[in-house]
């Protein structure tokens, strides 16, 4: 199967996205005080550093293609990553490959915001979006996913 360049940029970006995120903790903890009673604003909109400025970080660039940028970034709440795309489809096609590496996604148009469970549930307050999970399959029982996992 031979990958297009927009799905090798895609799959490139999500092994950087795994490796930038190794470590990233969380211990198995989950988002607090976030339920589904709770006003979530309306997503966010912007250049990657307008977003980063939301998120009260000041990011750490990683990619700074046409098609994707990325920065690694840490605020009060922990450390994640925050990316952006050109296009509707780049997004998803990232968004797609990545979620196979499991965490926790906080998606927005043409931006998603990678880290812990915790984090990315607390960048919600101000940069909006939906927090998405990854596969359990990747990390079952770890510090990104529920431990929820599947046993055989």
């Amino acid at each position: 199967m031979r990958l297009t360049r927009p799905k090798r940029a895609a799959a490139g970006a999500a092994a950087v996205l795994g490796l930038a995120l190794t470590g990233c903790g969380g211990g198995g903890e989950h988002a607090s005080g976030h339920d589904a009673t709770d006003a979530v604003p309306v997503a966010a909109t912007g250049s990657l550093e307008h977003l980063a400025s939301e998120a009260g970080c000041k990011p750490n660039m990683q990619t700074d293609a046409d098609t994707i940028r990325q920065a690694v970034c840490k605020n009060s709440d922990g450390k994640f990553v925050l990316a952006t795309f050109a296009t509707d489809r780049g997004q998803a096609e990232w968004l797609s490959g990545a979620k196979d590496y499991g965490g926790y996604y906080l998606v927005g148009r043409k931006w998603v915001a990678v880290g812990p469970e915790k984090t990315v549930a607390a960048l919600q307050d101000s940069l909006g979006g939906a927090l998405e999970e990854g596969s359990a399959h990747m990390n079952p029982g770890g510090s990104h996913n529920n431990g929820g996992g599947h046993s055989s």
